[in-house]
């Protein structure tokens, strides 16, 4: 197992409330909002390139999401990253889709090559979508499972200097160097849409209270699933699941968390 003080990370997330940018999809935007409440952080939504600069500003982590995008949101994710880069402001990535249209494979691969990211988390096909114009999602679902694209993952956070998450029934998280399996989750994540945008916030609040990108990542995912678990136990059905989600997410003590997460090192 992994020797990560998780009990005080998120007393100290609690304790500090740190603040979340989120620039993110419409879709999620709400329950992004709602899981960053539930577990102790503070979220803020700001896209307009007007104000994305000075927003970040105000932030402990930076989440760009590429679920919705436009030319002009393109813009504001490019100018709220370079001044959290000027700032110090861990940036967390979440490439949406990638691998499915030329937008938000090209997007993807822009930030990446524009900003330094902390963390870059996705499903198997959209990891593998940043090193082959082969690669096809269905959507934002998974067509490539984790192990297969373990390597990839390894050589795109040793080229970027980034953590690179994969995510799916068991989560690998790798440095390039370190390789973390996160077995924490819930089948009924797959059955509502927005829980992996939520997963990347939750990375986010996490980073903002460690310096250690894949501790943060760790922590965040393994978090994030132990929360669908005990959601899992109160429900079977996926309307009533957000709903018990968001409780759980708020519930959760720091012992439990500590005592109740899977991270393993491989």
């Amino acid at each position: 197992m992994v020797e990560y003080d998780l009990k005080s990370l998120l007393e100290k997330l609690r304790d500090e409330k740190p603040l979340v940018h989120n620039i993110t999809n419409y879709v999620v935007m709400n329950f992004t909002a709602n899981t960053l409440l539930a577990m102790g952080a503070s979220p803020v939504m700001a896209h307009a390139a007007d104000e994305v600069e000075e927003m970040v500003s105000l932030a402990s982590a930076l989440v760009i999401n590429i679920g919705t995008l436009s030319k002009h949101w393109i813009e504001s994710m490019l100018k709220a990253g370079h001044r959290a880069n000027e700032l110090g402001v861990p940036i967390i990535l979440d490439p949406v889709g990638s691998g499915a249209t030329s937008l938000r494979t090209n997007t993807f691969r822009n930030l990446v090559k524009e900003l330094r990211l902390s963390v870059v988390r996705g499903n198997g096909s959209e990891i593998l979508s940043i090193a082959s114009d082969s690669i096809r999602t269905k959507g934002v679902e998974t067509a490539h499972g984790a192990e297969q694209a373990l390597e990839t993952a390894r050589e795109v956070a040793t080229k970027i200097d980034s953590v690179a998450a994969i995510t799916g029934p068991v989560d690998l998280i790798t440095d390039g160097k370190r390789v973390i399996r996160c077995s924490n989750g819930h089948p009924l994540l797959g059955s509502v849409t927005g829980t992996g945008c939520a997963a990347t916030a939750t990375i986010a609040a996490f980073a903002s209270v460690t310096n250690d990108p894949l501790e943060a990542t760790s922590a965040g995912l393994a978090f994030f699933g132990l929360a669908g678990e005990h959601a899992g136990t109160r429900t079977s059905s996926p309307g009533s699941f957000i709903i018990s989600l968001l409780d759980a997410l708020y519930e959760i003590t720091p012992a439990e968390f500590q005592a109740q997460a899977r991270l393993e090192m491989i």
